[in-house]
């Protein structure tokens, strides 16, 4: 009944921290088009940060590669973070360019996220069990400048490439300028590919870069999600900074009891 007030007090309980005030909660309440926080400049990734502790791991990861499992300290997510942004910065990557990943849930996916969030890149990510017309028909539309995937996956106990997938969808991205390969499977064929690519490690291996946020709109894209493609081509949804902070902050703590 009163969405101005309970969003309002969703930012203050949460102390949510912005660059600059903002105007009102909600300027303009007609859908679509709502605008939510105006004025406000903020960062999601700068609050995921907010939690870092040294008495905790930042992740914990197991998968069928590892299932003995591993934990990722804060200082090294950060470190990663910093030096992912510091390669991107370094590659023309700037505010507003899409970034797209073809990668399973990996420790590396998070990494990339949050190294474009912190600089206000927008992220797009597809399993790698799409096919590749299922991926380029979403990712054609947002035109990335990087594709960050793997050589292959996991599933059921059988290994998977995805070395040809991959080079249809290097092939098939006409503005793509870096391909970035996640070696999960150690399948190094580099003469499949149409493009020149760095291994991940490179990506991640500055480790003087210093991690920093640049201050967004609300409603400065995160990401770029798809509706199933069940009725046509599949829809571009976007969602921002400053919404997904909210919902999230709101998810996790009264709906999910995450302390």
């Amino acid at each position: 009944d009163n969405p101005e007030l309970f969003w309002e007090s969703i930012w203050h309980y949460f102390g949510i921290q912005s660059y600059s005030p903002y105007r009102c909660v909600l300027e303009d309440a007609s859908m679509p088009g709502a605008k939510w926080f105006p004025g406000s400049t903020l960062n999601y990734a700068e609050h995921v940060f907010r939690a870092a502790s040294n008495d905790r791991p930042a992740i914990l990861f197991q998968s069928e590669i590892l299932p003995e499992g591993k934990s990722i300290s804060w200082a090294e997510l950060k470190s990663q973070v910093a030096a992912a942004a510091s390669w991107l910065k370094r590659h023309g990557v700037q505010s507003g360019d899409r970034v797209a990943a073809y990668l399973p849930t990996i420790p590396e996916a998070t990494v990339a996220f949050l190294a474009c969030c912190s600089m206000g890149a927008i992220w797009s990510s597809c399993s790698p069990d799409f096919g590749i017309s299922s991926v380029l028909d979403r990712f054609r539309q947002i035109n990335p400048k990087v594709l960050i995937a793997v050589d292959g996956y996991v599933y059921g106990g059988k290994r998977f490439s995805r070395m040809e997938e991959l080079a249809g969808l290097a092939g098939g991205l006409p503005d793509l300028e870096h391909l970035v390969l996640v070696p999960y499977l150690e399948i190094r064929k580099d003469h499949d590919l149409p493009m020149a690519f760095t291994c991940w490690d490179e990506v991640v291996e500055d480790k003087e870069a210093s991690l920093s946020f640049v201050p967004l709109p609300f409603d400065h894209p995160i990401w770029v999600l798809y509706s199933s493609g069940t009725t046509g081509a599949p829809k571009a949804i976007t969602h921002g900074h400053g919404g997904v902070l909210l919902e999230h902050y709101k998810y996790l703590a009264f709906h999910n009891d995450v302390h």
